[in-house]
C-alpha cells in the first residue's frame, strides 16, 4: 500500500498513491457511511483547475485526487520525484472499489450518463461481482438542476441506502458534482466519468500497450474526433509547456483551496 502524500501538478493537488491505498479509503469511508470525494484525474482534468481557479478549489477541495493519466503519473515523478508503480486508471479502480464493496457486501448508486447505459452497466457488475447490491440507479438529466431537483436527487440516493456513488457525468461535471454533493449525501463519491460507457460496453477501451505508453488519448481521439478533438490535440500540448514551466521554476503554479463559496446548481 503506497501513500506518498499529495503534491501539486500545475497547482493542482494529486496523491501519489497505488490502487491499495485508494480502494482502503473508500471502502472505509463507505463502511462508516462517511462523505469522500474522489476522482481519477488525467491531463484533461488537470488542465481543467489551471484554466478555472474557481475548478481549482473544487479538485482541490476533494478527499482523492488519483493520477489516471499516465503524464500525471509521469509529472509526479518529474517534479516531486515520487515515483508510482502505475497510474491508477479510473475504470481500473472502478472495478477494484467494486469488487471489494461486493465482498463487504456494500451498495453502490449509480448516477450519470443514459439509462439504458446504467441498465447494462449494472447488469454487467452483477454478472461480474455477484455479491455486488446496486442499490438504485439514476441517468442524467444533461442540464443544471434546480434547488429542488437537487435535494429530490440527495433524498434518493439517501433513501436507497447506498454506501457509495460511483458517478459518471464526464469531467469536468463530474468533479463539480462531486464538490456540490460531497457533504449533502454523507458518503463516498467516486467520479469515474468513461467507465461508465466502457463497462456497459458501448466504447471500446484503447489496448493496453497504448494506456502504457500514454496514448489512451490518440485511440479516443480516433473513436471520438468531433468531440475529443480540442480535449487533446489543444490541451496535451498545453500541459507539457507548463509542466517545463514548473519542472524549471519559470512560473509558480500556487494551490488553491476551496474557500466555501464556490457552489453551484450543479449540472447533473
Amino acid at each position: 500500500m503506497i501513500n506518498y502524500g499529495k503534491h501539486s501538478v500545475l497547482g493542482i493537488n494529486v496523491h501519489a498513491v497505488d490502487y491499495d491505498y485508494a480502494i482502503s479509503q473508500i471502502v472505509a469511508a463507505a463502511k462508516r457511511r462517511q462523505p469522500y470525494a474522489v476522482s481519477a484525474l488525467a491531463v484533461h482534468g488537470v488542465m481543467t483547475g489551471l484554466l478555472d481557479p474557481i475548478h481549482a478549489r473544487r479538485l482541490n477541495g476533494l478527499d482523492l485526487v488519483v493520477p489516471d493519466g499516465q503524464p500525471v503519473r509521469w509529472a509526479l515523478r518529474l517534479l516531486h520525484r515520487k515515483a508510482l508503480p502505475d497510474r491508477v486508471y479510473g475504470p481500473n479502480l472502478t472495478l477494484k472499489t467494486v469488487e471489494a464493496l461486493a465482498k463487504e457486501e456494500l451498495s453502490v448508486y449509480l448516477y450519470g450518463s443514459r439509462m439504458e447505459v446504467l441498465d447494462s452497466l449494472s447488469a454487467n457488475l452483477q454478472r461480474r461481482f455477484p455479491g455486488l447490491i446496486v442499490a438504485g440507479k439514476e441517468p442524467s438529466k444533461f442540464r443544471r438542476l434546480s434547488q429542488e431537483e437537487r435535494m429530490q436527487v440527495i433524498n434518493r440516493i439517501r433513501a436507497s441506502g447506498a454506501n457509495a456513488v460511483l458517478l459518471g457525468l464526464g469531467c469536468p461535471r463530474q468533479e463539480v458534482w462531486a464538490y456540490e454533493y460531497r457533504d449533502q449525501v454523507k458518503i463516498p463519491i467516486l467520479a469515474v466519468g468513461a467507465a461508465f460507457d466502457f463497462f456497459a460496453g458501448s466504447l471500446p477501451q484503447a489496448p493496453k500497450v497504448m494506456q502504457d505508453y500514454g496514448l489512451e488519448w490518440l485511440f479516443r481521439l480516433i473513436q471520438e474526433p468531433k468531440r475529443l478533438w480540442q480535449r487533446y490535440l489543444v490541451l496535451n500540448p498545453l500541459y507539457l509547456w507548463h509542466l517545463f514551466l514548473q519542472y524549471r521554476g519559470l512560473r509558480q503554479y500556487p494551490t488553491v483551496l476551496p474557500r466555501g463559496d464556490e457552489h453551484i446548481e450543479s449540472f447533473g
